[in-house]
C-alpha cells in the first residue's frame, strides 16, 4: 500500500476535507505500507486538509500510528493522564484543552465529546469496537452504576494537581457485540484499506444511538458470559442500583445463597444484594448452631457490608427465652417465627427484650392470621410485624391477593413480603409461575411505597442461584 491508495480508501468510506476524526488503528492489519505509520498519518491529514483535525488516543501503548503522531512536533497532547489524546489540525488545541478539568475522563468537556459536538467521526482502521474509546463516553453520559471514581496526579502548565474523575470504566466490555447494532442502525459504514477492515461512524450519531439503547438496558455493553467475573460483578452493581431506588429493602435467605458464610457473601455480592435473612447455615436451621458460630457469621456479614435482616425460625420454639438470649448474644434484633395462638405471649417477651418480632403464616388461613394480628394491636400500633407468605396461603387453597391479603386487611401489619410462589396442590413454583399472585402483591405494596423487606425466602432454593432469583424478582 502507498499513500494514494490509502487516501482513496478513506475517501471511499466517506472522509473528506475539513473533517475531524479520531482514529483507532493497527498498522499491521493493513499489510505492508510503504513508509509505515508516517504514510498512514499523512494520508489522513491530506484527505481532511488543513481545516480538518486528526486525533488519536495515546493513554497507553495503542500502536505505532498513535505513537508516531504523538511524537510529531505539531501534535498537541491533552493534559489528562487518563484517556489522553494527541491531535494535529485546525481544532487540535480546542479539542485537547483542559481535558483534566472535566468531571469525567470521557464525558462532558473531554476531547471525545468535543469531537461529537463538532460533527466529527470515529474511524476504526483494522481494529474492532473494543478499541473504540468513544463507547466509554456513552457509559459516562449514562452515569452507569458500575463505573468508579479514579484519582491521579496531573502535571499541567500551571503546576501539579491531584484530581478525581467520576464514572471511569472498569475492565471487560462487550463492545464488539454492539457492532451489528451499529451497522443495522445505519450508524456505521464499513470498507477496506489494504487488508484492514475499516469502520467509520459519525461520533454524535454513535453516542445518541447507544445512549438510547443504554437508557433502556443499562447492561447494553456487558457480556452474558456467566463465567466472566468482570461482567458478573458489573451486572450486580446495576441490580444493586436499581434496587436502591426502591423504598423497600431486598433480602435473600441464606439457604438460597449457600451453605457457608464465605460462599453466601460471594453469591450475595454477585447478585447485588445487601441483606441476608438467616434461616439456614451449614445445612442446619441457623438457630440450632452454637452461638459463637452465629456471632462470627454475623460479624463476617457486617465486615463485608451485608446486613442481616433477621433470624427465621422454622417452627414455634418450646423455649422462647433461650431464643431471645441467642439473639442478644449474636447482635441480631429481628426475629421471624410462625404465627400461633400464643402470639401475644411471644410478642410481650420480645418487646421487653427490644427484639423486633415478625410473625409469618404457616398452615393458617388469612382470617385466622388477621384476627391474631388484630389482637396484638395496641392503639394504632402492633406489638409485632407480619411477614406475608403468599406461597403458604396458596398451599391451603386461598388466593393470596384476592382473598388472604384483601379480606384480612393485612397492609397495616405487613413489614415483610416473602417473594415465593406455590401451586394450590402444595408444590413450590418459581416466583410468578404459581398461584400465589406474587406479582399483584409486589405491585400493590410498591403503590404504597412499602418500606419493609421483600425477601427471597428459602422455599426458592431449588429454583436457581441468588443472582438468578434476584434477576427474576427484578423482572417481576
Amino acid at each position: 500500500m502507498n499513500k494514494n491508495e490509502i487516501k482513496n480508501g478513506l475517501r471511499d468510506i466517506g472522509l473528506k476535507r475539513g473533517d475531524i476524526v479520531i482514529l483507532h488503528s493497527s498498522l499491521s492489519s493493513i499489510g505492508h505500507v510503504k513508509g509505515g505509520a508516517d504514510t498512514v498519518i499523512n494520508a489522513f491529514l491530506e484527505t481532511i486538509g488543513e481545516a480538518g483535525t486528526l486525533v488519536v488516543p495515546v493513554f497507553d501503548k495503542l500502536g505505532i500510528i498513535t505513537e508516531t503522531l504523538k511524537q510529531r512536533p505539531n501534535a498537541i497532547v491533552s493534559d489528562c493522564p487518563l484517556g489522553t489524546v494527541a491531535a494535529i489540525g485546525a481544532d487540535a488545541e480546542f479539542i485537547c484543552r483542559d481535558h483534566w478539568r472535566a468531571a469525567t475522563v470521557h464525558g462532558h468537556g473531554t476531547p471525545y465529546l468535543k469531537i461529537a459536538e463538532l460533527g466529527g467521526y470515529v474511524c476504526l482502521l483494522g481494529v474492532d469496537q473494543d478499541r473504540n474509546t468513544t463507547m466509554h463516553t456513552v457509559e459516562a453520559l449514562l452515569e452507569l452504576p458500575y463505573l468508579n471514581d479514579i484519582s491521579a496526579k496531573v502535571d499541567t502548565s500551571d503546576g501539579k494537581h491531584e484530581a478525581t474523575w467520576k464514572y471511569y470504566p472498569g475492565p471487560h466490555r462487550d463492545f464488539i457485540g454492539l457492532d451489528r447494532k451499529l451497522l443495522d442502525g445505519g450508524i456505521m459504514r464499513v470498507g477496506k484499506i489494504g487488508n484492514a477492515v475499516t469502520r467509520l461512524m459519525k461520533s454524535r450519531e454513535l453516542i445518541e444511538f447507544l445512549t438510547k439503547i443504554g437508557t433502556e438496558n443499562p447492561a447494553f455493553c456487558l457480556c452474558d458470559n456467566p463465567n466472566c467475573a468482570d461482567c458478573v460483578k458489573q451486572r450486580a452493581a446495576l441490580r444493586r442500583a436499581e434496587l436502591a431506588r426502591e423504598p423497600f429493602k431486598f433480602a435473600v435467605a441464606s439457604s438460597v445463597a449457600g451453605h457457608y458464610v464465605p460462599e453466601i457473601i460471594d453469591n450475595l455480592k454477585t447478585a447485588g444484594v445487601d441483606y441476608v435473612e438467616l434461616d439456614m447455615l451449614r445445612g442446619h436451621p441457623a438457630h440450632t448452631l452454637d452461638s459463637a458460630i452465629l456471632k462470627t457469621a454475623a460479624a463476617e456479614f457486617k465486615a463485608n457490608h451485608i446486613n442481616v435482616s433477621g433470624l427465621r425460625l422454622p417452627a414455634i420454639p418450646t423455649d422462647f427465652p433461650t431464643i431471645i438470649a441467642l439473639l442478644k448474644t449474636i447482635n441480631i434484633s429481628r426475629l421471624l417465627m410462625p404465627l400461633s395462638s400464643d402470639a401475644a405471649i411471644f410478642a410481650k417477651q420480645a418487646v421487653a427484650a427490644s427484639i423486633e418480632l415478625v410473625f409469618y403464616n404457616l398452615g393458617v388461613t388469612g382470617n385466622y392470621a388477621s384476627r391474631i394480628m388484630n389482637q396484638l394491636a395496641v392503639g394504632k400500633e402492633s406489638a409485632a410485624g407480619f411477614a406475608f407468605s403468599p406461597a403458604n396461603f396458596a398451599r391451603i387453597g386461598e388466593k393470596p391477593f384476592l382473598e388472604s391479603f384483601q379480606q384480612g386487611k393485612f397492609r397495616k401489619y405487613i413489614t415483610q413480603l416473602d417473594i415465593e410462589d406455590a401451586l394450590f396442590d402444595g408444590s413450590s413454583a418459581l416466583p410468578g409461575n404459581g398461584n400465589a399472585e406474587i406479582r399483584e402483591l409486589v405491585s400493590i405494596l410498591r403503590c404504597a411505597s412499602f418500606s419493609g423487606y421483600m425477601t427471597i425466602s428459602g422455599i426458592n432454593r431449588s429454583f436457581g442461584s441468588a443472582r438468578e432469583l434476584a434477576e427474576q424478582f427484578l423482572s417481576l
